[in-house]
């Protein structure tokens, strides 16, 4: 290959480069190129929120730079009488950019209770079957800085382990999928812009004001406590303290998968000694969870508390066989096997 092919440079269309002009914007993009760091192709969410519509655009210019094969999904929950409607001008806009987006739809029945939550796990579910499709491990979020906040305060409330606090960040792996978030350090505001400057437009969720739902209360609290000297930077402070502490745990963890756990690929088991209960409680915990997840092919980890009542009742030897987040756990003698549930 001569030094001239070498040297030729990417051409960015002229509407996506003319975007780039306003300052906010490169600098915005200029942090987005800097955080992904990613090589391979990708799958885009998109809800038509600031933050997703940021997220297009910034992507559509990374995978061009990147020479990079990506598709994009605009998620339509069907809650609302007006989100098809919506989807389907949010998929008018991207067109305008040369994104060509598919419309994936929740259909069927709608739980009553945990509405947001459920809507979460759907949208993974019906973005992780198109990756299971298209042999991409890689999937784009439009999660920003206030996100992390939320989430943080949120998994606070509910009574979440140290992991738990700490999981919510720029790269998760759920399973083969690598969950990205390239926008987590981003001000909400400063995507706002973004997609004012870029589309014009964007769609604003009525939820997104309704104190029923515990994250528009952690919303405005956290809003109250800004004013009382919350920071980004003292946050990031707060969690990278966390995350050596979990690094240091996650070592034993491995440590003790290693030493008293045998995989078996042929009859899809993990087999477990009795050392294995031996270690301190938190690297049990987080073992006998990371051991189901990996055999579960799990979105998310099963709920701590049935984790909890499980080892307990193996420690007591009360413990003969249950089933938990898509496998079969049951004692035989002082090992205790998991198997993939049929």
């Amino acid at each position: 290959m001569s030094l001239k092919n070498l040297s030729v440079k990417i051409k960015i269309p002229k509407i996506l480069k003319n975007k780039l002009t306003y300052s906010k914007v490169n600098q915005v993009y200029k942090k987005f190129d800097k955080l992904l760091d990613v090589k391979d192709n990708f799958i885009v969410a998109v809800s038509g929120g600031p933050d997703s519509l940021a997220l297009a655009f910034l992507s559509k210019i990374y995978s061009i730079k990147n020479k990079l094969n990506v598709k994009y999904y605009i998620i339509d929950h069907k809650l609302r009488v007006e989100s098809t409607t919506e989807a389907k001008y949010v998929k008018k806009i991207l067109k305008k950019i040369n994104i060509n987006a598919e419309i994936l739809s929740w259909r069927g029945t709608k739980p009553k209770n945990n509405i947001q939550s459920s809507a979460r796990a759907k949208r993974l579910e019906l973005l992780f079957s198109k990756c299971r499709k298209l042999n991409i491990t890689n999937v784009l979020l439009g999660h920003h800085q206030e996100d992390l906040f939320e989430n943080f305060f949120i998994r606070m409330l509910r009574g979440s382990g140290l992991k738990g606090l700490i999981s919510f960040g720029k790269k998760t792996k759920i399973g083969n999928i690598t969950v990205l978030r390239p926008l987590i350090n981003q001000k909400k505001e400063d995507l706002i812009l973004v997609s004012k400057k870029v589309f014009g437009f964007y769609v604003t969720d009525p939820t997104n004001d309704e104190e029923k739902f515990l994250r528009v209360r952690v919303r405005k609290l956290l809003r109250e406590l800004k004013n009382d000297g919350l920071s980004q930077k003292k946050f990031n402070n707060t969690i990278m303290n966390l995350k050596k502490s979990n690094d240091v745990i996650d070592f034993y963890v491995y440590k003790n998968l290693e030493s008293n756990t045998f995989f078996s690929h042929k009859k899809k088991q993990i087999i477990i000694n009795d050392k294995f209960f031996d270690q301190p409680y938190e690297i049990v915990f987080r073992s006998l969870s990371d051991s189901i997840n990996l055999l579960g092919k799990n979105y998310y980890a099963s709920r701590g508390r049935k984790i909890d009542r499980v080892i307990k009742n193996i420690q007591k030897n009360e413990f003969l066989r249950c089933t938990l987040g898509n496998c079969i756990i049951e004692k035989v003698n002082q090992t205790v096997i998991i198997s993939e549930e049929s």
